[in-house]
């Protein structure tokens, strides 16, 4: 495809579409830096209403971990070799005694360095060389699966030395550390780490126990089937810590070796940039001369000239605003390059241009932005006036809508699929959270509320696929059944937080609802305030407020459940139907099928759409059946249920309960010691 992967389009070693093996190369890539942001982000999950677990996927993709980062000194068995050190970040510095081995990610710059190699002189070199090469062809996905096995070698001729007891252990390469996360180096303490004892098992490395496990009773203290013991306790074989609680050995420790305590976060800076030809293209120029300058000694006496970030990327100079925005050129051909370059790099037209900061040659940037840019942004582009597009949408033009922003921002409800509850929830956050630093948006948080949807799979609970032929054609179903038996069914079919398979036999099922509803409508010939029927009344007040809470939670099938129910009791009436009672259910349905209730709507004689009218309420009194279903409980076990009239006296009901066959015999004529009695819903009689 000569296009750069995310990590989830690659299984197998392979691409998913045409099956071609994925190659990593290093590449420059423009990042924006997201992880300034990362504590900003966390505490701005504080303060808004989302659903439990969009916030559990973006506090574990932020990733924060208070820890120590504690250096260990790498010795050569080569004389005068200069001393380099080992990084390692770790939450658990109080099992620092406990460390037996060190392993590096196959990226370490340590390894990665030729210089290094030969000053350490790296005996199993080719060894290391095989393994860090086809830890290439692998995502960082299949790197940490749960389960995977954990592969490695050890680099022989260079030891590191524990800074807690000056013990020389060994250094290791493995997959499973990655080189973007921490130091792309960990301290292994396989007596306390799942992850470090299963690599410690399969590749027979020494344990060392430092938290003494007995405490818990958990086993003897030789290494059994219950380790590793990843608790908390008193330390033991810790030097002049031993017998100190852990949890407060471990700042002592951090001390005691010269380490600091720091704060780490999982999220990485976000790579914002692709090599296509659609997407926004990257407002950046190169400039070589202006690059030279930079590096030049007269440099000093021109800084002044630069900005922080062209002095930081020397000779990349912004698109100055007044000629943003950067438009695409239009091409014959989408084809990338075969170096991996964007399609843009091959329009040379387009490619050369001027240095807006000293008038020289220079080319644009053929990178574009992600399709993450536009959509972290454009539900404020609603917001703007024809004003700010029709003049580019300059800084100055934005800082005029904010009068827009502060009467609709935040978004009151963000409702999507489970698959943006991390990357576009977090991106748009960020974003906001960037412009708010700019007093661009008034709030930080773009969204109070966030909640998610289920996939509709196809038949037998399969993922719909063109692959597998099994996706079903919305067009088709519309031509067969009508558009409201489609979106009906849609809502009907199940939970709509939750996965549910596709069954073409239930939309029967809503179509026929649908000509019930319309064959109802002929009944309707009575215009009354009052409905005769006592019972259809509550129901209809029932429903009112039963339809009207599911709405508001998103039970959508619950709520087509209750109409149905509705329907149900309306055709029960033999000769007519109170209009009132036809027009409030078609008022009800007309979310849920709304071309049919406005067809139905002007059947009844309505000028004005059904659409336009009032949300009907409910009367709380007629809501309230006359009878309610009294539970009998003896000693906490259901003995019977029966319907009692709403009113009656607690006494009375005692007495009824107690006369029922089934808990008389429950009873055994013993005594009750005390009653439990829960209004309206449930009498306990303890003995």
């Amino acid at each position: 495809d000569k296009i750069g992967l995310a990590n989830e389009e690659v299984v197998g070693g392979a691409c998913e579409r045409c099956g071609t093996e994925v190659e990593k190369r290093e590449k420059e890539q423009w990042m924006l830096k997201i992880t300034a942001y990362a504590e900003k982000l966390l505490k701005g999950l504080e303060t808004v209403d989302y659903i439990p677990e969009a916030r559990i996927q973006q506090e574990n993709w932020i990733g924060r971990s208070e820890g120590a980062a504690i250096k260990f000194k790498v010795v050569s068995s080569k004389q005068k070799v200069e001393e380099k050190m080992i990084e390692i970040f770790t939450t658990r510095a109080d099992t620092l005694f406990g460390a037996t081995y060190l392993v590096l990610a196959p990226e370490h710059e340590l390894i990665s360095s030729r210089c290094n190699r030969d000053k350490f002189q790296i005996s199993n070199w080719k060894e290391v060389e095989d393994y860090i090469n086809v830890t290439k062809s692998k995502t960082d996905i299949e790197r940490t699966a749960e389960g995977k096995e954990k592969t490695g070698v050890e680099i022989k001729g260079i030891k590191a030395v524990n800074p807690a007891n000056n013990t020389e252990i060994p250094i290791w390469i493995s997959d499973y550390v990655l080189a973007g996360y921490g130091t792309g180096a960990i301290m292994a303490v396989p007596a306390h780490d799942e992850r470090d004892f299963e690599f410690a098992t399969q590749h027979d490395l020494p344990f060392m126990e430092v938290v003494d496990a007995t405490i818990k009773k958990i086993g003897p203290v030789k290494f059994g089937k219950n380790w590793p013991y990843t608790e908390y306790g008193t330390l033991v074989n810790s030097g002049k810590f031993t017998g100190m609680q852990s949890k407060e050995a471990k700042l002592a420790i951090t001390q005691f070796v010269g380490g600091k305590i720091t704060t780490q976060y999982k999220l990485r800076d976000w790579v914002f940039s692709r090599q296509r030809y659609w997407g926004e293209p990257i407002p950046l120029i190169f400039c070589e001369q202006c690059k030279k300058l930079m590096e030049s000694s007269k440099f000093k006496v021109q800084s002044s000239k630069f900005t922080e970030g062209e002095i930081l990327n020397p000779g990349w100079i912004p698109v100055p605003e007044k000629n943003l925005p950067v438009e695409l050129p239009n091409v014959k051909s989408y084809t990338p390059t075969d170096t991996g370059e964007s399609p843009l790099a091959n329009i040379t037209s387009w490619v050369k241009t001027k240095c807006p900061r000293c008038g020289g040659s220079a080319r644009r940037e053929t990178d574009v932005m992600p399709n993450w840019a536009g959509s972290s942004w454009y539900f404020l582009a609603y917001l703007m006036s024809r004003k700010a597009f029709k003049n580019k949408t300059s800084l100055g033009n934005w800082k005029l809508e904010i009068g827009n922003f502060r009467h609709f921002m935040p978004v009151d409800w963000y409702n999507g699929g489970m698959e943006h509850t991390v990357l576009h929830l977090l991106y748009s956050r960020f974003w906001n959270q960037f412009l708010h630093d700019l007093k661009l948006v008034p709030t930080a948080e773009p969204y109070k509320k966030r909640t998610s949807h289920g996939l509709i799979l196809g038949e037998g609970g399969v993922k719909m696929s063109k692959s597998k032929g099994n996706v079903v054609n919305p067009d088709e179903i519309v031509r067969q059944f009508g558009a409201d038996a489609l979106r009906l069914y849609e809502m009907f079919i199940g939970p709509f937080d939750q996965h549910v398979s596709w069954d073409s036999h239930g939309i029967i099922g809503t179509k026929r609802f649908l000509e019930r509803v319309w064959k109802v409508s002929a009944k309707c010939k009575v215009q009354s305030a009052k409905l005769a029927n006592g019972k259809l009344e509550t129901l209809l007040h029932q429903t009112i407020k039963k339809v009207s809470e599911d709405i508001e939670n998103l039970r959508m099938n619950t709520a087509v459940s209750s109409l149905m129910i509705l329907l149900n009791e309306m055709e029960k009436e033999r000769e007519s139907l109170q209009l009132t009672a036809y027009s409030l259910f078609l008022k009800l349905l007309a979310p849920f099928a709304p071309h049919i209730a406005e067809e139905l709507w002007a059947t009844l004689g309505e000028k004005k759409s059904i659409h336009t009218q009032l949300w009907p309420k409910f009367d709380k009194k007629k809501a309230q059946a006359e009878t309610f279903e009294l539970v009998v409980q003896v000693n906490g076990k259901v003995r019977d249920t029966f319907p009692v009239p709403r009113g009656t006296s607690r006494e009375e009901l005692e007495r009824l309960a107690r006369e029922r066959e089934r808990v008389m015999k429950a009873l055994d004529n013993k005594q009750p010691a005390r009653v439990i009695y829960v209004p309206e819903k449930l009498i306990n009689i303890v003995t």
